[in-house]
Parts: C-alpha cells; sequence; structure tokens
C-alpha cells in the first residue's frame, strides 16, 4: 500500500476499535495524498507495527508523524498503546451492508 498507483482505494474494516463509526466488515474508500486534520479517520501506520494497517481518527500533529486515536477506547489499539504513526490516506466513503454509502466523519 505504501507505494499506491491510484490515488483512492478500497479497505475492508476489520475490528471493533472504530466503533459506532466504523464496525467490523463495512468498507471504506480512502484517498492518498490528502492532507490530514485532527478530526479526519485516517489509514495509517503504527512506526513500532510497520507492516500493519489501521484506521484510526487523527487527535494531532505529533513531531513528524501523527497521534491517532480509537472512537471505541475500550478497544485499544491507538496511539497510546503503540506511539506516533504515519498518515497513508484519509477515509472518504464508508460502505455498511444494506446501506448506501455515507461521507466518513
Amino acid at each position: 500500500m505504501a507505494g499506491a498507483v491510484l490515488p483512492w482505494q478500497r479497505v475492508r474494516v476489520s475490528g471493533p476499535s472504530m466503533s459506532p463509526t466504523l464496525r467490523d466488515g463495512d468498507v471504506v474508500i480512502v484517498r492518498y495524498g490528502v492532507a490530514p486534520r485532527p478530526g479526519d479517520v485516517v489509514l495509517a501506520t503504527f512506526r513500532e507495527m510497520p507492516e500493519r494497517h489501521v484506521l484510526k481518527r487523527v487527535v494531532r500533529a505529533e513531531g513528524e508523524g501523527w497521534w491517532l486515536a480509537s472512537d471505541n477506547a475500550a478497544a485499544g489499539g491507538d496511539s497510546s498503546a503503540h506511539g506516533v504513526a504515519d498518515v497513508l490516506a484519509r477515509a472518504v466513503l464508508r460502505w455498511r451492508r444494506g446501506s448506501l454509502p455515507r461521507l466518513v466523519r
């Protein structure tokens, strides 16, 4: 994913960390090349786990990276556990089974 050819990519949500915004099994369209802002949901990698891609919410810029949070604090797996992350793309649309696509907020 690091060398994405197209600016858009489909990503399947796995796990409960972004619930209720994103649920396990949802499909998210992400856009590469868009600068993240606090509050955005993004596709990222934590520097201590560069091989694992995650969907998280941007909290703030942190040095040369980003501090990310889970919407579901009980699920964990955010910057409080894994440190600074590198943002790859911003989430734009979400498809949930049986519903129309919606903007990610």
